[in-house]
């Protein structure tokens, strides 16, 4: 095998690779990348069992060919060469060794044989749509977040997708939530995807999907089986297994009758909290939002390190409520809002409480409260 690369377009195929590979694995063949080269594209794939990623793009290609070789080793080197360089690399099936040319340059690398890396095994999907990278980025960005992490709740490490019925008929819905807060976000069910069976994503499948969501202009091929999901654009393919479990009934957690209503501007409150918020214990993170009319003040006392206390002007108008919330969970949610207000609704200090963007009813999140 022998290809020639430009230095850019390999940097970002071998990085969507290396960030697959698990750093620590007992199956060396697992911290490679397969490389494979035939006709004009060369495909990087890299699989961590769980998922599978393949990158094509082009290149030059002198003699078609296969090999593994470590994908951490050959990122960092990539990463190293300088902007504009032309990579050549050349496979010595003689030698087992890869060699990267580059200017000057001049690495050799250790290879294993293709013949034995894993390739996951096509499943049938019996569900098939397509949607616009900025809906999947907005499902996944805005849910992601309050993924849970423990790992005997295995059913709640990933974000549940799946078609449910909105304020306005059937849509895809995304859900995660880790017991103190949830999200839940919808999109307009896209052609196609109405049989598609509830899957939960996993954690680390989302943080690698972001990659293929950065382009407005691309639509993402969606693949669903009750196993295996996939998602693809024209020159990268995502393949995850999903979580095998069943994600809980969330619609019994989002309240109903919460009619305290108070609206106040979501960069100003995230601001408020933050400053409020350095004076506390880590552990808890606490603080208080004492809200009378057209106000409300932060607070946070913390007893061996200070206290701290600010007023906000806000829009409220229903009778005095004293409430604590973690204050990692209020900026978390608060950094969610893209429109200029946020909207609480509470019941009492002892409930959950929910939050929307203005009058959007397409992202709802709730949250916990804390005794303070």
């Amino acid at each position: 095998m022998k290809i020639s690369i430009e230095r850019a377009t390999l940097l970002k195929a071998v990085g969507q690779a290396q960030s697959v590979v698990e750093r620590r694995n007992t199956i060396p063949i697992l911290a490679n990348v397969l490389i494979e080269a035939d006709g004009d594209t060369v495909s990087f794939r890299a699989t961590d069992l769980d998922i599978e990623v393949v990158d094509k793009v082009n290149a030059m290609i002198e003699r078609p060919g296969a090999t593994t070789v470590s994908a951490v080793t050959l990122h960092e080197i990539v990463r190293k060469l300088p902007d504009g360089a032309l990579v050549v690399l050349t496979d010595g099936a003689a030698t087992g060794r890869l060699t990267v040319e580059a200017g000057r340059s001049n690495f050799s690398l250790a290879t294993l044989p293709r013949e034995d890396f894993p390739v996951m095994a096509s499943s049938e999907y019996s569900s098939n749509f397509s949607a616009p990278a900025p809906v999947l980025r907005r499902l996944f960005d805005k849910s992601k977040f309050a993924i849970s992490t423990e790992e005997t709740r295995y059913y709640l490490n990933g974000v549940y997708m799946h078609v449910a019925t909105g304020e306005g008929g059937q849509v895809l819905r995304c859900v995660a939530t880790d017991g103190h807060r949830l999200a839940r976000i919808d999109a307009p069910l896209p052609q196609g995807a109405e049989t598609m069976p509830g899957v939960i994503v996993p954690r680390k499948t989302v943080g690698e999907l972001r990659k293929l969501l950065d382009d407005d202009d691309t639509q993402i091929a969606v693949s669903v089986s009750e196993t295996k999901v996939r998602f693809a654009t024209p020159e990268i393919t995502l393949t995850s297994k999903v979580i095998d479990g069943s994600f809980p009934d969330y619609t019994r957690v989002i309240p109903q009758g919460n009619t305290r209503k108070l609206e106040v501007d979501a960069a100003e409150f995230a601001r408020a909290v933050d400053r409020v918020a350095t004076v506390s214990s880590e552990r808890s993170r606490a603080v208080k939002l004492a809200l009378d009319e057209d106000r409300m003040v932060l607070s946070v006392n913390a007893p061996d390190a200070g206290a701290a206390e600010e007023e906000l002007a806000v829009a409220y108008g229903d009778e005095k409520l004293e409430i604590g919330f973690n204050a990692k969970y209020l900026l978390e949610i608060a950094s969610q809002v893209d429109r200029e207000n946020a909207v609480f609704l509470f019941n009492s200090s002892g409930d959950p409480t929910l939050m929307r963007e203005g009058n959007d009813e397409s992202a709802v999140y709730v949250v916990m409260p804390m005794r303070v």
